[in-house]
């Protein structure tokens, strides 16, 4: 997301900006921290810091048994240092560290959407007004009349990490959503879009109450024990208990919709989609992820040149540039390429 002059807190170097040979001083965020020793028996710390700009790996050589005692993941930490090269990537040398003696904003570590989150609101407000059906629109006016609710979706994001991890993550994911079941079932009359937008709204509400946020996104305790899927069939569970004469049909088919949007049993969906408005709804959401996170994935890469960084999530590297036609850049890219193939080939 784009970060503004106006919320740029005073002399903080963004994590994006860092490049080889700057000096680092400011707060940084642990997300990492690993306790390591050298060949000759020395102790070293491994840390990746991070704000909402990035992240970037750090070493801690001297007196890293003193430092380690002072914090730990998850800690917002001042440090000084030095940024260099190491395989390519920058990486601070930290000389110095120590927690904040002034309190710090969340606002330098949470990333924000970059859309006004009562803009998104309005917006899924009028798409959801399509909804002709009374008992689907009944539902969903049970859910935008609920204040705890609003107040949750304006602000919760959508994941820990890849897509839509910040706030009002959520929302945007939301109305990504709605927005392009819409379309779908405009193109594909045969969809019940009624089904299909509500299922959109409602698929990952659950959300609100799987994460919390304060200087980094993290899972409730209930995240991590029940999940966002469970939880959100649950919470239409609980609204469909307030109306009167819900057929049970269309309720069985709503909390599918919920169960089965991540698609396969090993990607966490309890159910794989078994109506045509459940593989709609799981394809939409997973497009819409995917988009995301890839997008930023490339924004944020610091690889020189027309390829990206090595992604592990989908074991490949991305084009970002144009591609070479010269017979010189070809040899360049393929030498490059099989130099690069035997960092991660398989036995």
């Amino acid at each position: 997301m784009a970060i503004h002059e106006q919320e740029r807190p005073p002399d903080h170097l963004w994590i994006k900006d860092i490049q080889e040979n700057d000096r680092v001083k400011g707060c940084y965020l642990v997300k990492e921290k690993r306790v390591g020793t050298t060949r000759r028996g020395d102790t070293f710390i491994s840390l990746v810091l991070a704000d909402r700009t990035g992240e970037l790996e750090a070493r801690v050589w001297d007196d890293a048994d003193k430092f380690s005692a002072l914090f730990r993941e998850g800690d917002i930490l001042e440090i000084e240092g030095v940024a260099g090269g190491y395989k390519g990537k920058v990486q601070i040398t930290v000389s110095g560290l120590k927690v904040p003696e002034q309190e710090v904003t969340p606002e330098i570590f949470l990333e924000s959407a970059s859309i006004d989150p009562a803009e998104m609101l309005s917006s899924l407000r009028e798409i959801l007004e399509a909804v002709g059906d009374l008992h689907l629109r009944g539902l969903i006016n049970r859910f935008l009349g609920d204040p705890e609710f609003v107040s949750g979706l304006l602000k919760a994001p959508a994941a820990k990490s890849f897509h839509h991890n910040y706030v009002g993550g959520l929302l945007e994911h939301t109305l990504s959503v709605c927005r392009m079941a819409q379309k779908v079932s405009e193109h594909y009359p045969q969809l019940d879009k009624d089904l299909l937008l509500t299922g959109a709204f409602l698929h990952d509400i659950g959300k609100i109450r799987e994460l919390r946020f304060d200087f980094q996104i993290d899972y409730t305790d209930e995240g991590r024990l029940v999940g966002h899927v469970v939880l959100g069939e649950a919470m239409v569970e609980e609204k469909l208990g307030q109306m009167k004469d819900f057929p049970v049909d269309l309720a069985v088919r709503l909390k599918h919709l919920i169960l089965s949007h991540h698609g396969l049993h090993e990607f966490g969906s309890p159910k794989r989609p078994k109506f045509m408005e459940a593989f709609a709804l799981n394809l939409i959401d997973d497009l819409d992820a995917k988009i995301n996170g890839l997008g930023r994935f490339m924004e944020r890469d610091r690889q020189e040149g027309a390829w990206t960084d090595f992604n592990r999530m989908f074991e490949r590297y991305f084009l970002k540039g144009e591609i070479a036609t010269g017979e010189k850049d070809l040899e360049e890219k393929e030498k490059s390429d099989e130099a690069q193939g035997t960092l991660f080939s398989h036995p």
